[in-house]
């Protein structure tokens, strides 16, 4: 390794906000509940929070952490949440509508809202647009001092963290639009009212937001409060994705902590009558150990592949023990 987790940690204070992702299956929430337990142990008020659809906390904590933060039984200065993705949508549908029909009605256009509303939902990107509204509400609440996000795998992780660039890029052109037509729509009236007098809610709405995105991505791209962890097996495929998609995350301005290792089989309990299978997959994750010390300059961590299934508190210990050593 490059280093380790509490190495890095200690070098990095002020961190707050930290993200886990990689290829599906690689164990990113174990990972994750690892890294708030530990910081939790800290004496830190630290949120779990999960981004990914397909959520996996209440399973490993063995606690209902549904739709709403909630305190982590034995483990003081923790709490954990799944984020409610169909109530996350379904706000965010409602929202639109409500923008849409002050739009329709600012532009004296006698048409209903409903009309635009599902055609606005339909972009494949809605839901993660939905996720990130939310991450950033539970962000701007401030009441954790760490917050951890289990994202969903990697592709899904990269629209949801790249949404703060290209909401900016949006706003922005949709604000200048607005401030022409406005302008536009003065200069033609015959009213003699000042450009300052006339409100128009979409505008104000729009800066807002743009306010809101900037902060965000301020956030998201502060060296010193955030960091992205990418978690792996010693398997070919998750170790491509993270080739794949880590100049991506650079390329965002988004801060990489490091790469992760997740169950690797401890080579001292091997011996002459150890069964071949095990040997053969012990050889092949030392393959890939190399590989990962070449391409990577941050491999920061690595916890074993246990006796049993990681479910439950004392098996999240387990796990944390073995990354912060």
């Amino acid at each position: 390794m490059n280093f380790t987790m509490k190495e890095f940690f200690h070098d990095h204070p002020n961190l707050r906000y930290l993200y886990f992702g990689g290829k599906g299956g690689v164990g990113k929430t174990v990972v994750a509940g690892a890294t708030a337990l530990w910081f939790s142990r800290q004496g830190k008020k630290t949120l779990l929070a999960s981004t990914n659809p397909v959520h996996s906390l209440s399973n490993l904590l063995e606690q209902n952490v549904f739709g709403k933060p909630v305190a982590v039984k034995g483990a003081p200065n923790l709490y954990a949440s799944e984020i409610d993705t169909s109530e996350t949508i379904q706000r965010s549908k409602n929202d639109i509508k409500d923008k849409i029909a002050w739009f329709l009605k600012f532009a004296d256009i006698p048409t209903k809202a409903e009309d635009f509303v599902e055609s606005a939902t339909m972009n494949p990107a809605f839901e993660e647009s939905a996720m990130f509204e939310n991450m950033i509400n539970i962000i701007f609440e401030d009441e954790y001092e760490v917050y951890i996000f289990d994202t969903a795998p990697t592709a899904n992780a990269r629209r949801l963290l790249g949404m703060s660039k290209v909401y900016a890029l949006w706003v922005n052109k949709m604000y200048k639009s607005r401030e022409e037509a406005r302008q536009m729509r003065l200069s033609l009236s015959f009213r003699k009212k000042k450009p300052e007098d006339e409100r128009d809610p979409l505008l104000d709405y729009l800066i807002t937001f743009r306010d809101r995105i900037e902060k965000m991505r301020g956030l998201l791209t502060d060296q010193e409060k955030t960091a992205f962890f990418f978690v792996t097996l010693l398997e070919s495929l998750p170790i491509a994705v993270i080739k794949r998609f880590i100049g991506w995350f650079k390329d965002f301005g988004i801060p990489i902590g490091g790469v992760i290792v997740n169950e690797v089989i401890d080579k001292s309990e091997i011996d002459e009558n150890t069964a071949e299978f095990i040997r053969n997959r012990i050889a092949m994750q030392e393959r890939y150990r190399e590989e990962i010390t070449r391409s990577f300059d941050n491999f920061c961590g690595e916890a074993p592949l246990f006796e049993k299934e990681v479910k439950g508190l004392p098996m999240v210990e387990r796990v944390a023990d073995a990354l912060f050593v």
